[in-house]
């Protein structure tokens, strides 16, 4: 072990089972660190956790506190614990030097000597303590004065475990593969969607155009009206697609009955686009009987709720669309952190954005014919995502198959 600064820290949980004591010493050595195992006290059974007393030591304070700030990230807290220290925010939208970064596990600060849950948990944000409550906020929601929690002392985390229940959500288990027999998969699939819902946890559905593309949106039509869908997210492009499929048996200009250009479509999309502007909006055009069936009409007539995010490639945009991207962040985030599951199909921008928000409890399933996306998903920090690699039209028509089974 390194001479220089040490702390002691605890960590206690399923570790060997979940690999989370393998993580964190391998985190250690790739960091220049040390460690000396105090103590290690292992689970009688696979339902007991175990416990483990560490020695951390870095080469100087710096080192240390670097150190310690990745480990906690898998549930390691100082054995000393000590209040969380803040500094305030010295203007509106910047944070203080050495704030805290937020991961999207369950966190607490230490406050008082209490230790209080941080509500809101999503990776990327910052803490603020107001009143002795705690928060995650985003950077541009910081407002000068308001109280920050910098450095690693004080926070507790609690790390994502490998399921208690093998049974449950059984696909989880598993590493990404195109090899996996799809009919299972799904089914393991329609059995988590059934048990949110039976939980009365929210849904949310990550669309990309694919989805109209394949010829797959009456298919994910059926999942909202069945009521799997609780929110949508998108952008301009699958509603565009979807409203010009249903006024123009088009998507980008592709007759979705014969799969053949249309002489003339590649302007079918741009005149959905001046319709729908033309009514005000998606829900008008719906009231107006202008839009008569289609995705987005059953989302409007189901009362479901969806938020389309833009981007700066969008034509038009739809009159739904949020052009101002923190605004559309707010949007989204409000539904994220009420999520009890996520489904994203064929979309990594809008994925790797919800990603971003979700807690690591959201069940997070991710299906997409290119494992890169899911892939790149892991690699921005959701590592709750499991990834389904297959066509997304196939994959909506057999979940819809099997729910209505179900």
């Amino acid at each position: 072990m390194p001479h220089g600064c040490y702390e002691d820290v605890r960590i206690t949980g399923h570790l060997i089972d979940s690999g989370i004591m393998s993580r964190i010493m391998d985190d250690i050595v790739a960091l220049d660190g040390g460690f000396e195992t105090l103590s290690f006290e292992v689970g009688r059974t696979n339902e007991d956790a175990s416990s483990a007393l560490l020695r951390i030591s870095g080469s100087d304070e710096e080192h240390l506190d670097h150190i310690l700030a990745v480990i906690g990230q898998h549930g390691a807290e100082p054995v000393d614990a000590s209040d969380a220290r803040t500094v305030p925010a010295p203007s509106d939208g910047v944070l203080p030097k050495g704030f805290y970064a937020t991961t999207n596990l369950e966190t607490a600060v230490r406050i008082g000597g209490r230790w209080v849950p941080v509500a809101g948990p999503e990776m990327d944000l910052g803490v603020v303590i107001d009143d002795g409550a705690a928060r995650t906020v985003s950077m541009a929601d910081v407002r000068a004065g308001q109280e920050i929690v910098v450095g690693h002392l004080g926070l507790r985390v609690k790390p994502l475990e490998r399921p208690r229940d093998k049974q449950e959500f059984e696909f989880m288990n598993s590493e990404v593969s195109s090899e996996k027999p799809k009919a299972l998969v799904i089914r393991d699939v329609a059995r988590m969607l059934e048990k949110i819902r039976e939980r009365g946890r929210s849904i949310i559905f990550v669309v990309g155009p694919a989805v109209v593309h394949t010829g797959a949106a009456e298919h994910l039509a059926r999942l909202v009206r069945a009521g799997y869908v609780s929110v949508l997210f998108g952008g301009n492009a699958v509603a565009v697609h979807d409203i010009e499929s249903a006024l123009y048996g088009t998507s980008l200009g592709v007759s979705m009955e014969a799969g053949m250009p249309t002489v003339g479509g590649h302007e079918h999309h741009l005149r959905a686009i001046n319709t729908i502007r033309g009514c005000g909006g998606i829900a008008q055009a719906v009231e107006q009987g202008v839009l008569t069936h289609g995705l987005m009409h059953t989302l409007v007539t189901a009362g479901v709720p969806y938020v389309l995010a833009g981007s700066i490639r969008d034509d038009g945009p739809l009159p739904d669309v949020i052009t101002d991207a923190l605004q559309a962040q707010a949007a989204m985030r409000a539904h994220c952190q009420a999520a009890g599951a996520c489904i994203m199909l064929s979309t990594m921008l809008h994925s790797i954005a919800t990603g971003n928000m979700l807690p690591a409890s959201v069940t997070t399933v991710c299906v997409d014919i290119n494992p890169a996306v899911v892939t790149k998903l892991a690699d921005r920090g959701s590592f709750q995502t499991i990834g389904i690699v297959t066509d997304v039209g196939l994959f909506l028509e057999m979940l819809a198959d099997e729910l209505e089974r179900g």
